[in-house]
């Protein structure tokens, strides 16, 4: 467990838990850390075959019963200076200056300083509620009303350069090289034994006033700047470093990744980030155009040679990756364990009933282990996009989870909610998702949007295919994109694999290694919709994923959002690995390049708008081969019996070039449309009679456009030119229809068999 310094605790109500590790090879141990505010036991056990419940779970192991223990969150993002200024030497002059782009101004929030309320105040920058600019100028000791100044008024939501100045006599506050006031301060001024920090101050010796905003070239001066001086630092727009004998401490922030950061005065005094913050922020001097306005342009900027961009590290007060929680279980998986989808299973009393909280694992093989023919991959970088509300309100029954909202209800107002679909709670665009961090959406109990259709997505909708291949007779290995990830080399031994769900965030290690097994001869069967559409990366620990969705260079930033949630247009540059975010196919990797078809829509669906299949080429071998299907040109399947819930054409989907091109009314200025793949056979059609909620077809370029007469899914066979074979249906509800439609059953039948994948006997 990685330590902090002391922080404002958050006490959680209810059950909540997460394991070390989202995927463990069997014969590994794995920990749970648990915080519960009531009695609960705890069981280890592989899910069964009964999707929608709990029937026929296998339990490996079970706990003694556990009493209460409530294990805090300690969310806020800052940065920590150890060596502060010398807490007994009184200061004979003082300025604090930074460029600062509030995200809120509606409550109070340390920029900067040594200040401990009540008894250890020094002096400290402040944004004050309602947007105020704050000095305060003390002894070090105990809190004086009369200490504290504030003048001026800030802006959310954009740059704004901010000095205070301190001569011995007099005290000034600027905003934008303006003077917002001045009074008499004929004082001592002593920082006090407080630590300094960026972006926090304490109350009670505990880290508190988080700073909700992006911070920029914050810098300390032992003298009162002149204000042709503090003109000409609001000029410089915070690209050019302070020097001088008169610094104390300058942070350029240039370090764009890690929890260092540097002081550049020469007087050591670095800091730490606590709870990670977000690099990579573009400054108040950044010009979009030098980006260029489409992916090609994109491509070719390199951030790091671009002398305006600016070094912004944007702070949240709800900031938080990893709970630090202590481990309350631990157990070592069986080495003869089958691959698959576990669960630590919470059991407590809620409102006089049982209730159960799940805790989401995959066991794998170990890689001593001979393969089986099949590798089923979960999408897990997708689970954890999607994990919104962590320490979600506990529920008895099965829980359903809103589309692209603020999730659950959370059990506490002030815990963390933000994922790729939900702002943090100041309205920062979320581009961190933590792996040491409850994920309750991933539970195999959890239903979405539309309520009453039975529809889920995550772990619920991917068994789907799991319990259907064991009823067939399939032998399979489970991993998740994660172990893709961290081993791209692991496809080389399996016959075929499958891609499941919906499989919408793969890292570029993963998209490579899927490429190089197919060039290699593999096979993969695709049964996901939205496909390898955005690119993810993940830290050195693999305890943080990032993703970056940016807006374009010309959105108004003040206006109200109208899709989901994006960041501004410059900061699409991950700072783990510093390469471009996004769309996969901005980085090279287009999806329809390996696996033949591309992300081309969605719906806030309600149920009655999942299509079906019709086929378009009822003499292919797939409908044939080795299994008659019996299917006539324009025949649907994908559906329950009678064409009812649960159909597989819906949610999100995928078409080929071709296609897209045709529903392409304008071409972005230099560019051009792309070559569609030579070799694709569409043998069906997934096509959606009945327009869903909020409908957004995309062509081409992602720009919006219309259907083709409700066409939304292709399902194709491709043999590639560059090697290997896909079958892929287009659509997230493809597995979905596992277990009711029983010619989709012997359709993938086929395709194993092409494949070289046989039952069983």
């Amino acid at each position: 467990m990685s330590c902090i310094p002391a922080h404002k605790a958050l006490h959680l109500p209810g059950v909540h838990g997460y394991a070390d590790h989202k995927s463990v090879a069997a014969g590994e141990l794995l920990r749970f850390h648990v915080s519960s505010d009531r009695a609960y036991s705890l069981s280890v056990c592989r899910l069964g075959s009964d999707v929608e419940g709990r029937s026929d779970d296998q339990v490996l192991h079970r706990f003694a019963p556990s009493p209460a223990r409530v294990q805090p969150i300690h969310p806020g993002s800052y940065v920590h200076v150890d060596k502060g200024l010398p807490a007994a030497l009184p200061l004979r002059g003082l300025t604090v200056e930074c460029w600062v782009k509030p995200w809120r101004i509606d409550t109070r929030q340390s920029l900067v300083g040594q200040y401990d309320f009540p008894a250890h105040c020094g002096w400290g920058l402040f944004i004050e509620e309602g947007g105020a600019l704050g000095f305060h100028l003390g002894d070090g000791g105990a809190f004086r009303a009369d200490a504290l100044q504030a003048r001026g008024r800030l802006v959310a939501r954009r740059w704004q350069h901010v000095a205070a100045t301190w001569n011995g006599r007099v005290a000034a506050l600027w905003i934008d090289g303006v003077q917002a006031g001045q009074w008499g301060a004929a004082q001592e001024l002593t920082p006090g034994p407080a630590p300094l920090r960026l972006g926090a101050g304490a109350v009670d010796g505990l880290a508190d006033l988080f700073l909700d905003a992006d911070l920029l070239m914050p810098v300390l001066y032992d003298r009162a700047l002149e204000p042709e001086e503090i003109a000409q630092r609001f000029a410089e727009r915070g690209l050019v470093a302070a020097t001088g004998r008169s610094v104390l401490a300058c942070w350029p922030l240039r370090e764009e990744r890690g929890a260092q950061v540097a002081d550049a005065s020469g007087h050591q005094r670095s800091g730490r980030i606590v709870n990670h913050g977000t690099w990579m922020i573009v400054g108040p001097a950044f010009e979009p155009a030098k980006v260029g306005a489409h992916e090609d342009a994109e491509s070719r900027y390199d951030p790091f040679s671009d002398p305006t961009r600016g070094h912004g590290l944007r702070l949240a007060s709800d900031d938080l990756y990893d709970c630090r929680w202590e481990a309350t279980h631990e157990f070592r998986i069986p080495e003869d364990a089958k691959p698959g989808l576990y669960v630590g299973r919470l059991r407590f009393e809620l409102q006089g009933r049982d209730a159960d909280y799940d805790i989401s694992f995959i066991v794998r093989k170990p890689a001593h282990a001979a393969p089986a023919p099949i590798l089923v991959l979960c999408a897990v970088s997708s689970w954890l996009a999607y994990a919104s509300t962590p320490f979600a309100k506990n529920v008895v029954d099965d829980p359903i989870w809103p589309r692209r909202s603020a999730g659950l209800e959370s059990c506490h107002p002030e815990a963390p909610a933000y994922c790729s679909y939900t702002d943090h709670r100041a309205g920062q665009p979320c581009y961190q998702v933590g792996l040491r961090m409850p994920w309750p959406n991933a539970s195999p109990n959890a239903l979405y949007d539309p309520e009453g259709s039975g529809f889920s997505q995550w772990a619920r909708l991917e068994r789907r295919l799991h319990v259907w291949l064991e009823r067939e007779g399939y032998d399979f290995d489970v991993v998740g994109d994660i172990d893709l990830h961290r081993d791209p080399s692991l496809l080389a031994r399996y016959r075929t694999v499958f891609v499941n769900g919906h499989s919408e965030y793969w890292s570029t290690p993963a998209v490579d290694g899927l490429d190089d097994y197919l060039r290699r001869g593999g096979s993969a069967i695709v049964l996901s919709g939205n496909t390898l559409y955005l690119r993810v990366s993940y830290d050195e620990d693999m305890t943080v994923m990032e993703q970056r969705k940016v807006n374009g260079p010309d959105h108004d930033e003040t206006a109200p959002p109208l899709g989901p949630p994006a960041g501004s247009f410059g900061e699409q540059f991950h700072s783990q690995d510093w390469a471009r975010g996004g769309r996969l196919k901005a980085s090279g990797r287009a999806a329809a390049d390996i696996i033949g078809l591309e992300t081309a829509g969605w719906a806030f669906a309600d149920g009655e708008d999942f299509g079906v299949y019709h086929v378009t080429q009822p003499r292919h071998a797939l409908f044939n081969e080795p299994h008659p299907l019996g299917l006539a040109e324009g025949q649907t399947f994908g559906h329950a019996p009678g064409g009812g819930l649960p159909r597989a054409v819906g949610h999100e989907w995928d078409l080929s070039i071709a296609t897209l091109a045709r529903m392409t009314k304008q071409v972005p200025p230099g560019a051009s449309l792309p070559v569609p793949q030579q070799g694709i056979e569409v043998i069906a059609q997934g096509i959606r009679r009945v327009p869903g909620r909020l409908d957004a077809y995309l062509d081409c370029f992602s720009n919006l456009t219309e259907s083709i007469d409700g066409l939304s899914a292709e399902m194709i066979y491709w043999e590639r030119p560059q090697g290997g074979r896909v079958f892929h249906a287009g659509a997230v509800g493809a597995a979905w229809v596992l277990g009711s439609d029983p010619v989709f059953g012997r359709l993938l039948r086929n395709v194993l068999h092409r494949f070289g994948v046989q039952p069983r006997e």
